[in-house]
């Protein structure tokens, strides 16, 4: 039987364990380049012991940022500022790092979320958006301007070259975001997308624009020359099933034809989210309340799935692997309130994990020792 602390493979890489840092957008960059925040944030989160550690959404061109603070990959200048962040990472952890990469589409140009995360004008400092269809998120918010095939092109050709440039600073790991609202999901999901041409309209069509964009990453990956894994977020479900003014959604049967597809075209795992589509979502917040939706597209395919979503207590972490409902678990705002909680769930666990040797020495004497070394001198 599986455990939390068991290895796993996703494509080409093995984690050596089964707990993920989840990509956690910080709004802190400035122009799109990362900050010495950055480098503190996931230096942090590089000495937790976790298996994998995932960079936060970042744009693939400067309209696809969420807000003007979001980090992006589209230029010399961008690029050079995220390579000397993953360095200065690599000098204090062996730990592999991912990278996401996505559009934010009509929920770009927002401002952040401490400041309730509206919609910016231009003279706010926001920017024209783009999107499937000219549909607002809400109703007060400016309407984007609808994609056309010049435009499909471009935002294809920036997820390309963002891809290029990953792979040059060394990522281990790509991932496109295609839940949460973002500009794929909103490809997907027919509460976005009400367009009559080939991107439009059947389930097919809705997925044919993000299944070429993953067809993008792929092929630049390979131009690279790097064997690395390739995976997709996906919102599983719009939440709108129950909602009697809302028009038709995506839902999880999608998901499951949706993912299927992308393991056809060699898609190496499936991080699973929801929602994000619409402010008119109805979701029961629970701990492990997207857990379900792993669980069925994991019964659906045959790459891995990580599950993501208030997942803090180790036992239900452990229990969420070891009844084979995901094959990861992924934690954002768990690692912000403990960065050290995979210390805290090997020890409960009974587990083992390895920890930088300066820290050696800091588990109370009343805890389970979970470093893999056990011994330090006292002088």
């Amino acid at each position: 039987m599986t455990t939390l602390f068991s290895e796993l493979a996703l494509g080409s890489l093995n984690l050596s364990n089964r707990i993920i840092v989840s990509p956690m957008c910080q709004y802190s960059a400035r122009d799109g380049l990362m900050q010495p925040w950055h480098q503190t944030h996931l230096g942090t989160m590089a000495l937790s012991g976790a298996g994998l550690l995932m960079v936060e959404a970042t744009a693939v061109e400067p309209r696809g940022r969420i807000t003007p603070a979001c980090v992006g990959l589209f230029n010399d200048a961008t690029e050079d500022a995220m390579r000397h962040t993953i360095h200065h990472v690599r000098q204090i952890s062996t730990m592999p790092i991912g990278l996401q990469l996505g559009h934010a589409g009509r929920k770009a140009s927002s401002d952040v979320p401490w400041r309730k995360g509206v919609a910016l004008l231009p003279d706010e400092g926001g920017w024209q958006t783009v999107a499937p269809s000219a549909i607002a998120h809400r109703e007060a918010e400016p309407v984007p301007n609808e994609l056309d095939d010049s435009g499909l092109a471009k935002i294809s050709e920036s997820f390309r070259l963002a891809t290029q440039r990953a792979c040059s600073i060394g990522f281990d790991l790509i991932e496109i975001h295609m839940a949460h609202g973002y500009l794929m999901h909103q490809f997907l999901s027919p509460v976005a997308n009400q367009r009559t041409d080939q991107f439009g309209g059947t389930l097919e069509n809705r997925m044919r624009f993000p299944l070429s964009v993953f067809d993008e990453v792929k092929n630049a990956i390979a131009a690279s020359g790097r064997t690395i894994p390739i995976g997709v977020r996906l919102s599983a479900s719009d939440w709108l099933e129950n909602v009697s003014t809302a028009t038709d959604s995506w839902t999880i049967e999608q998901s499951v034809v949706f993912c299927q597809q992308l393991q056809a075209k060699g898609c190496d795992f499936i991080d699973v989210s929801s929602a994000g589509i619409s402010p008119l979502q109805e979701i029961e917040i629970k701990p492990g309340y997207q857990v379900p939706f792993a669980e069925q597209l994991k019964q659906s395919v045959d790459i891995p799935v990580t599950a993501v979503g208030l997942i803090t207590d180790p036992a239900h972490a452990n229990q969420i692997i070891s009844e084979n409902k995901a094959d990861a678990v992924m934690l954002g705002r768990g690692f912000l309130a403990d960065p050290r909680w995979p210390w805290r769930a090997a020890a409960a666990l009974g587990a083992t994990l390895d920890a930088p040797a300066p820290y050696w020495r800091c588990i109370p004497s009343d805890m389970p020792n979970p470093f893999s070394e056990t011994t330090y001198g006292t002088r």
